[in-house]
């Protein structure tokens, strides 16, 4: 010990002669810093499918990419999140069951809401102080509002985290559709829904419209955050299209109800040709005759009136037959046959592909099935989290029938079409010319007879004589280029992450 000592005395002395003791204490300062430094930590939570949860997804990558934090995600189960968020290594997904009393809900409904909100808090609760590690900061979804912004609150007051809500909607509006704004639980959940978001220790909404709202009827500062496209929505390349529709082949032919005008296609995963593209020695080209790809991604909920776009269907069907002096009598599966073989007409055969799951999704398919229609066939879908991108980017025109409980709300599925170049036809709302831009990116209608008006304009003369398709599909691509998530994000998110964290 007494060698040692004599050592470092030496040792010091001669650090002290050159004056250069200072340095190596602070060296010594920042190496044990460094050293007992934690890794900054977020908790995502979704009060719901976390694989259809897009912007909830975006934030977890974000948080783990561009913020170089630890990412737990709290949700429940259904459909996987996209295989960027489940090969990450920095994000953590814990799986919440969802819970269900259909039992009870057919004695009362009202017993029921309120059991399932009691259950639904204490599992937030476990999982959010005990099952994860403790975070420096959750980042809520909200709507839902019950019972999750109490849930998390109390678990940012116990681990001592901070709190951020990320506005998409508001709950009380949903719930007003099925019960009206004036019904006594609408209330409730209003009361609840402001009390407890304005707790939050900062806000992010989705529209300027929303932020005004948020600001001066609920007292909430929130800071504006766009929804924009991640990378991995583009538009697809040739051989992209065509191994998408190889994959998609049986479903795309196979039709819902009576045989229709592509269901007469011949294709597999295994041929060299499907009902858009053709594989020649290697070299994939795009068929002359082939449909119009009408895209539709749909949560089949009230605020989404399905009903519009099947009978815009329909008036695109008649209109284009009286266009071209057809009458009823005409024989289909002939007509079929002839386009098949290359015949092709002013006016194209439409696909409509409709993504996405919900609860008025059986009802919606009754209703196709029922259709018989000459030149427009529909199908409904529900796509890897990997495929849907290459469908939006394969895709001719994308159709929202978003129209928003709040009016405040811009629907993301937009935003994904954009990012792959995709132009819109959108129902029109109050604040969605935010997003829309008429007759650069897309078009707005209120009805289907309008509906069916721009398809009939849009794709006159398709695939090389459509000049107002190619003009909006033009503008698309400029929306595409313009922002990506991850700009917008680091622009206007992080900031705010870092400001609540301190």
């Amino acid at each position: 010990m007494c060698v040692c000592g004599e050592i470092w005395g030496l040792v010091a002395q001669t650090l002290l002669e050159k004056g250069r003791i200072w340095v190596c204490i602070l060296l010594l300062l920042t190496a044990m810093a460094e050293a007992t430094e934690r890794r900054k930590r977020a908790a995502v939570v979704v009060l719901g499918d976390i694989g259809r949860s897009p912007r909830m997804q975006y934030h977890s990558l974000s948080l783990a990419n561009q913020a170089s934090m630890e990412v737990d995600i709290v949700a429940n189960g259904g459909s996987d999140p996209h295989l960027s968020l489940r090969e990450n290594p920095s994000i953590h997904i814990h799986e919440m069951k969802t819970v269900q009393l259909t039992g009870i809900s057919k004695i009362s409904g009202a017993l029921a809401l309120l059991l399932k909100a009691v259950v639904q808090f204490i599992l937030l609760v476990w999982f959010l102080c005990f099952k994860i590690p403790r975070p420096d900061v959750f980042v809520v979804q909200n709507p839902p509002s019950v019972p999750t912004l109490a849930a998390v609150k109390l678990a940012s007051w116990l681990r001592g985290a901070k709190f951020i809500v990320d506005w998409h909607n508001f709950g009380y509006t949903l719930l007003g559709l099925s019960h009206g704004r004036s019904h006594i639980i609408v209330k409730i959940y209003f009361w609840f829904e402001k009390h407890f978001g304005r707790m939050a220790d900062g806000a992010f909404c989705v529209t300027k419209a929303m932020q005004h709202e948020l600001a001066q009827n609920w007292g909430i500062r929130a800071t504006v955050l766009y929804d924009q496209s991640p990378d991995f929505f583009h538009p697809a390349s040739l051989m992209e299209k065509h191994g998408l529709f190889s994959r998609l082949g049986n479903s795309i032919c196979s039709a819902m109800g009576n045989a229709d005008c592509i269901s007469v296609e011949e294709v597999g995963e295994h041929m060299n040709t499907t009902a858009f593209t053709s594989n020649i020695d290697g070299e994939v080209f795009l068929k002359p005759n082939r449909p119009a790809l009408v895209v539709s991604s749909t949560s089949w909920t009230p605020d989404e009136d399905f009903s519009i776009l099947l009978e815009a269907a329909l008036m695109y069907d008649r209109r284009v037959a009286a266009a071209l002096g057809e009458d009823d009598s005409m024989d289909e599966e002939q007509l079929w046959i002839d386009i098949k073989n290359g015949k092709q007409f002013v006016y194209p055969r439409l696909l409509f592909i409709i993504t996405g799951k919900g609860p008025d999704r059986k009802k919606y398919e009754d209703q196709i099935k029922r259709l018989k229609l000459r030149r427009v066939a529909l199908r409904t879908m529900w796509l890897a989290s990997e495929d849907y991108p290459l469908l939006l980017g394969s895709a001719d025109l994308g159709v929202s029938l978003h129209t928003s409980s709040s009016g405040l709300d811009l629907p993301m599925k937009v935003v994904d079409m954009f990012g792959c170049g995709l132009p819109v036809c959108a129902a029109s709302f109050s604040c969605i010319e935010e997003l829309v831009k008429v007759n650069k990116n897309g078009l707005l209608f209120s009805t289907s007879s309008e509906l069916a008006d721009e398809l009939m304009m849009l794709f006159k003369g398709f695939p090389e004589e459509c000049n107002a398709l190619k003009s909006l599909k033009e503008g698309a691509m400029k929306s595409a280029s313009s922002s990506k998530w991850s700009t917008e994000w680091e622009t206007n998110a992080l900031p705010l992450v870092n400001q609540v964290i301190g």
